[in-house]
C-alpha cells in the first residue's frame, strides 16, 4: 500500500496563517484570565526559586576559599534547601492551576466543535468519513491541549532565562555578551525547521485520522465481515493503514529529534569556549572560582530553557496544525441553511406542495476519505419534479431501487438541501421554518431502526423526555402492542444494550414506531419501516398504521406493496419521475408500472397469509 492513501487535505480544509491561528486560540483562554494571572505568578515564584539557588551557591563556596564561617555555611545550605522545596512547592501549583485551565480551553473547543458537527445535514456525512471527524474532536483536541501545556513552560523558561542572564552580568558581563552572542544561531536553526515541522505534523494526525476512520467502518461492519470470513482480509487492511501513520508519525518524529541534536551541538560548542575563556580568566586572577562556578551553573540553567524555547514554534506546529484542522471543522458551514423568517408554527395542517424540484447527491468517500467515483459528478435523483399532497391524505410511494423514495423523505425533513425548485407546507416554504422546532412536526421511520444502549423507556421517550410511563406504554400499544414489553428482564428498565441488541428486528421496529407517535406529528413518514420486519410483526405495525395515518398527512415508502393497498393514493416514481398515480385497484386494471411490480416481485405475499395472520394477532390481543 502506497504512503498516500487518506493522507489527502479534506475538501473543507483550509489554510489558516499563524497569526489568526494563535490570535483565535488565545480567545479561548479570555475567560481564564484569573487562573492564567495564577499560573503567572507562581510561574515567576518557580522560576526565583530556582535561580536563586546557584547565586547561595557561589556564595558558599567563596565563604569557603575565605573565612570558612561554619553557621554562615549552614545558614545557606538550609536557605538553599528552603528555596528548593518552595520551587517544587510552586511548581505543583503552577501545574495544577495549569492543567486546569488547558482542560476547560479544550472542553470548551470539543463543545464547539461537537456543536458544529451536529449542525450540519447528512450530505456531510456522506462525503466525509464518520472516523476522520471523530479524529479531529478527540485526537486532534488532545494534541492541542499538549501543545497548550508546552506553551505555559515556554513561559516559565522565559522567566528563568531572563532571570538567569542578569545573574550572569552581575558574575561576569563579557562572558555574558559571548553566550548572549550564540543566542541567535539557535533560534534561526529551530525556527528553519518550522514549514517542515507544520507539513509532517499535519500528515501524522491525518495518518491517525485514516486508522480512526477504518476501526470504526470495521467495526460496524463486524458482523458482515465474520459471515463472509473476511477477518484476515480486514486485518491486512489494517496493518497497511495502521503501518502508514507508523511510517507518517516516525517522519514527523525523525524531524523534531533531528532537531534537538543539533541545538544540543550549538550549545556544546558555547560551553567549551565558554570553559575555555572562564578557565583562563580564573586561573589567572581575574575571576573568582566561585563566581566561576555559578556562571558556569547558570550558563546550564540558561541553555535548557533557552532550548525549550528555541524549540517552542517548531513543537507548536503540533498545537497549530491539530487547532488549523479543529476550526476547518467548525467554520465549515451547513448546507441546510435556516431561512430568516424563523416561522414557528403550533402544528401542520399538511399541505405539502413540491414545485419544479431539482436535487443531486454529492459523491461520497470510502473510510481511508478516497472518493469511490471518479469525477466531481452528482449524482441526479430528481429534475424538475412535482407533487401535491393534500391536507389529510395518506401517499404511498413506490417503485424500483434508486427511483428518489427514500430521497423525497429525507428532503422533507430537511436531511438535504435541494439545489432547485421549492417545497411548501400549507403555503409556507420550508426554508423558512425553525429547522428544529420543524422537524419535530414531521415524524419519520426509517427501514432500518437505530436505537441506543439504554433502557427501553429512555429509547421510547427519546423525542419526548417529559414523557411518563402511562404515555410510553399508550406509544407501545398503538404501535402494535406492548405485550412483549412483560418478557424483558426488567420491563421498560431493562437495558436493551448497543444498537437495541437485546431486542428482535420486529421489536426494534415497534420502538421506533412508538418513538415517533409519542411525539404526535402532524407529518408521518414511513420509510420502508416494514421491510425488516417478519409478518406478524408487520400485520401489527399495519393495524396500527391503518388508525394512526387517519386524519394526518402520511407519506407511505414501501418495498411491499400489498401495506399500500388501503392509502388514499398511490404514485410510482421511476428514475425521479411520477410515471403513475391511483389507489391500487386503478392502478392494477391499468396493468402497467404498478402492476408489473407487484405482479413480478410482490405476488408470492399471500392475501390470504396476510389475512391469517390479522385473525391471528386479533386472537392473541383477546387471550391476553
Amino acid at each position: 500500500m502506497g504512503f498516500h492513501l487518506g493522507l489527502a487535505s479534506e475538501e473543507y480544509d483550509r489554510k489558516y496563517r499563524d497569526r489568526d491561528l494563535v490570535k483565535r486560540v488565545l480567545a479561548y483562554f479570555q475567560d481564564h484570565k484569573q487562573s492564567m494571572l495564577i499560573v503567572i505568578l507562581f510561574l515567576t515564584l518557580t522560576s526565583l526559586a530556582n535561580s536563586l539557588s546557584p547565586l547561595l551557591s557561589r556564595e558558599a563556596i567563596n565563604q569557603l576559599e575565605t573565612t570558612r564561617d561554619l553557621g554562615y555555611l549552614i545558614l545557606l545550605i538550609s536557605v538553599i534547601f528552603v528555596l528548593n522545596l518552595l520551587g517544587w512547592i510552586f511548581n505543583f501549583f503552577r501545574q495544577k492551576y495549569s492543567a486546569q485551565v488547558i482542560g476547560d480551553v479544550v472542553l470548551t473547543l470539543r463543545q464547539d466543535v461537537n456543536k458544529a458537527v451536529l449542525g450540519h445535514d447528512l450530505s456531510f456525512f456522506d462525503k466525509y468519513p464518520t472516523g476522520k471527524i471523530v479524529s479531529r474532536i478527540n485526537t486532534d483536541s488532545r494534541d492541542f491541549g499538549q501543545t497548550a501545556g508546552y506553551f505555559t513552560q515556554t513561559i516559565s523558561s522565559f522567566l528563568v532565562v531572563i532571570i538567569v542572564i542578569i545573574a550572569m552580568f552581575t558574575i561576569n558581563a563579557p562572558l555574558t555578551f559571548i553566550v548572549l552572542g550564540m543566542v541567535p544561531f539557535i533560534f534561526i536553526t529551530a525556527f528553519s525547521f518550522r514549514k517542515i515541522a507544520r507539513k509532517r505534523t499535519l500528515e501524522g494526525q491525518r495518518a491517525l485520522a485514516t486508522v480512526n476512520s477504518f476501526v470504526q467502518e470495521t467495526i460496524s461492519g463486524i458482523q458482515i465481515a465474520k459471515t463472509f470470513r473476511q477477518e484476515q482480509k480486514l486485518y491486512d487492511k489494517f496493518l497497511g493503514v495502521n503501518n502508514q501513520s507508523y511510517r507518517a508519525n516516525l517522519r514527523r518524529a525523525y524531524v523534531f529529534q533531528f532537531l534537538f541534536p543539533i541545538l544540543s551541538l550549538v550549545q556544546a560548542f558555547a560551553l567549551v569556549f565558554i570553559m575555555w575563556i572562564g578557565g583562563l580568566n580564573t586561573l589567572g586572577g581575574q575571576m573568582r572560582a566561585g563566581d566561576f562556578y555559578l556562571f558556569l551553573q547558570s550558563l546550564w540553567l540558561f541553555f535548557f530553557p533557552l532550548l525549550s524555547i528555541a524549540m517552542f514554534w517548531p513543537n507548536f506546529q503540533t498545537g497549530l496544525a491539530a487547532s488549523e484542522r479543529i476550526f476547518a471543522l467548525i467554520d465549515t458551514p451547513p448546507v441546510v441553511i435556516q431561512g430568516r423568517s424563523n416561522i414557528i408554527l403550533d402544528a401542520f395542517k399538511g399541505e405539502i406542495n413540491i414545485q419544479n424540484l431539482d436535487f443531486s447527491y454529492i459523491e461520497g468517500v470510502d473510510a481511508f476519505g478516497e472518493n469511490i467515483r471518479s469525477g466531481k459528478e452528482r449524482i441526479k435523483v430528481f429534475n424538475n419534479f412535482s407533487l401535491k399532497i393534500k391536507q389529510g391524505e395518506s401517499l404511498a410511494i413506490v417503485g424500483h431501487t434508486g427511483a428518489g423514495k427514500s430521497s423525497l423523505a429525507k428532503l422533507l425533513t430537511r436531511f438535504y438541501e435541494f439545489q432547485g425548485g421549492s417545497i411548501t407546507i400549507d403555503g409556507i416554504n420550508i426554508k423558512e421554518f425553525n429547522l428544529k422546532k420543524y422537524r419535530k412536526k414531521i415524524g419519520i421511520i426509517p427501514q432500518i431502526p437505530f436505537l441506543w444502549a439504554d433502557t427501553l423507556e429512555n429509547n421510547v421517550k427519546y423525542g419526548k423526555p417529559s414523557a411518563t410511563k402511562e404515555e410510553i406504554l399508550w406509544a407501545l400499544e398503538q404501535a402494535g402492542g406492548a405485550d412483549w414489553v412483560e418478557d424483558l428482564p426488567k420491563g421498560l428498565n431493562t437495558n436493551i444494550r448497543e444498537r437495541g441488541n437485546l431486542l428482535s428486528m420486529g421489536q426494534k421496529q415497534l420502538v421506533v414506531f412508538a418513538r415517533t407517535l409519542l411525539e404526535d406529528p402532524s407529518i408521518l413518514i414511513l420509510d420502508e419501516a416494514t421491510a425488516s420486519v417478519d409478518p406478524f410483526t408487520e400485520t401489527r405495525i399495519q393495524e396500527a398504521l391503518e388508525k394512526t395515518i387517519k386524519g394526518r398527512t402520511s407519506i407511505i415508502i414501501a418495498h411491499r406493496l400489498w401495506t399500500v393497498r388501503h392509502v388514499d393514493r398511490i404514485i410510482v416514481l421511476d428514475h425521479g419521475k411520477i410515471v403513475e398515480e391511483g389507489n391500487h385497484d386503478e392502478l392494477m386494471q391499468l396493468g402497467e408500472h404498478y402492476a408489473k411490480l407487484y405482479n413480478t416481485y410482490f405476488r408470492h405475499q399471500s392475501l390470504e397469509y396476510i389475512e391469517k395472520a390479522r385473525e391471528f394477532t386479533k386472537t392473541v390481543k383477546e387471550v391476553n
